[in-house]
């Protein structure tokens, strides 16, 4: 298993470390129009967590430019707005949790977007890498809305529900270790107050799954 801490740095630790994840998977995506799709479906939920883009051009232009950043700048789509220059700068808004009328609140319509997206690739080991992408970001939003316990086999059978059969982890599919993604969501918490260490929240010892 890959823990976080052997893995690069994140470009941008207030998406976590599964839209990273996601970003790198649509780089290698080879069909265009479905490298598009993709793209559209990360920004949709890097919205969803900063609801207070929604609607707004400038801010919307900004998640655009934030994607090309989490992909060094490599990422070939057509994109709204005009790839941003590396040296170009952007600052990060206050992410609140978003509302909507959803079955599962704590994952949100992006979820429900991103199978929708998995479903329809046709390339059977690319749908397959997104489908366990989408499963350790429902368990990393889970843990975000329920932090004192986590079923991995309910998340599995919500996925299942939630793609109506079409999508499926596969037999060996392990998902990342629950003190692994707590630690993530403490160090983006942390980037977000100015860099503060030593609070209660991070010395806290977490549950394993």
């Amino acid at each position: 298993m890959e823990y976080h801490t052997q893995k690069p740095p994140l470009k941008l630790a207030e998406y976590g470390r599964y839209v990273q994840d996601m970003v790198e998977h649509t780089m290698n995506i080879a069909d265009r129009e479905e490298r598009n799709k993709a793209a559209e479906s990360i920004v949709q939920l890097m919205t969803i967590m900063n609801p207070s883009y929604k609607d707004n051009d400038e801010l919307q232009h900004k998640l655009w430019d934030d994607l090309h950043q989490m992909a060094d700048y490599q990422l070939d789509i057509d994109a709204p707005y005009p790839k941003p220059r590396p040296k170009d700068e952007v600052q990060v808004e206050k992410i609140d949790y978003p509302k909507g009328d959803f079955k599962y609140r704590h994952y949100g319509k992006a979820i429900e977007d991103l199978i929708e997206a998995a479903v329809n690739l046709e390339n059977d080991e690319e749908r397959q890498e997104l489908t366990h992408m989408i499963a350790n970001l429902m368990k990393r939003s889970y843990l975000v809305y329920n932090r004192d316990s986590v079923n991995e086999e309910m998340i599995i059978d919500q996925l299942k529900e939630m793609s109506k059969g079409r999508l499926k982890v596969a037999e060996d599919f392990k998902f990342e270790h629950t003190n692994d993604i707590l630690s993530s969501v403490s160090q983006s918490t942390t980037s977000k107050k100015g860099g503060k260490t030593g609070s209660r929240r991070g010395k806290k010892k977490w549950k394993k799954n």
